[in-house]
């Protein structure tokens, strides 16, 4: 694994940490770019991102700027002040991928998106160089959408705790709430309007969202987790219906597929499904673009 800096066109830099196949001798057989969950830090990814390395795969994970590793020194103790937005984090996102690209050569590249990182790439510029996506527990966002113990107390979040303690504090202090992890202003007040919108990020942001949505063309795969305590698949169709153009499939995953007896909205990183997912994730790599994707 090598950790790197990556300076973006807008001026950030980024925590990058690079996955290298074992074999230097030959090219990787594919790239992955995984991009993460709002508020989880590309820790989370390392065991998933290692052994795809061991199976011949350039992997990268990051933080988006002001998160883990992303967040600058002077903003340690406290992010009032920092400057960054969702449009910002898709940037990083790009950036990520750019580079990625460029490393790997002409090998295709894949996307493993986990919650808003399947969330964002619609708004990718660098969309033409993705050969496929794998969506984890990603959905909509909007909070009808979520599952039922998250909608009980979600209008209480964005209504009350979200604007308060952003007021107050110039960022969101989660990591003191105990709920998600510190976030930039600009960029928890902007996924608190995505949220309450029934077309989520596409509707909250006008047309020029929905059109890059509209245009994306690589193919994608969205596994909805059945005991996912965050995300319905109602969630996860309505974020497949965003990408109106691509190829598309929704596969609804249980526990007992995998003979588990939890999964949830995080545990597919979990080494325990390294013979289970993590092998079927490879194995979908290796027919994208596939038969059976339907295009609407």
């Amino acid at each position: 694994m090598e950790r790197i800096e990556l300076d973006t066109p807008a001026g950030a830099t980024l925590a990058v940490r690079l996955f290298r196949p074992d074999s230097q001798s030959c090219d990787p057989r594919a790239a992955v770019v995984i991009g993460p969950a709002m508020g989880v830090r590309q820790d989370y990814y390392r065991e998933f991102a290692a052994w795809l390395a061991e199976q011949g795969f350039l992997v990268a994970t990051f933080d988006y700027r002001g998160v883990g590793d992303s967040r600058p020194a002077r903003w340690q103790r406290s992010l009032r002040g920092f400057e960054a937005d969702l449009y910002d984090w898709a940037h990083d996102y790009d950036a990520v991928v750019a580079e990625v690209a460029r490393r790997a050569g002409p090998v295709p590249l894949f996307l493993v998106g986990h919650s808003l990182g399947a969330q964002l790439p619609g708004m990718l510029t660098q969309r033409d160089r993705i050969a496929g996506m794998l969506s984890i527990a990603a959905g909509s966002g909007y909070w009808r959408d979520n599952a039922p113990r998250v909608r009980r107390a979600v209008l209480l979040f964005w209504h009350v705790i979200v604007p308060v303690a952003t007021h107050l504090c110039g960022y969101f202090p989660g990591r003191r709430l105990r709920k998600i992890g510190d976030i930039p202003r600009g960029v928890m007040l902007q996924w608190r309007r995505w949220c309450l919108h029934p077309r989520y990020h596409v509707g909250a942001e006008g047309e020029a969202v929905r059109r890059a949505f509209e245009t994306a063309r690589f193919p994608v795969v969205a596994w909805s987790i059945a005991d996912d305590e965050l995300m319905t698949e109602r969630g996860t169709r309505a974020l497949m219906e965003l990408y109106a153009a691509a190829p598309k499939r929704l596969e609804r995953i249980t526990p007992a597929d995998v003979s588990a007896r939890r999964i949830g909205h995080f545990g597919f990183f979990r080494e325990q499904f390294r013979p289970t997912l993590w092998m079927r994730a490879v194995q979908l790599f290796q027919c994208f673009p596939s038969h059976g994707l339907e295009t609407t």
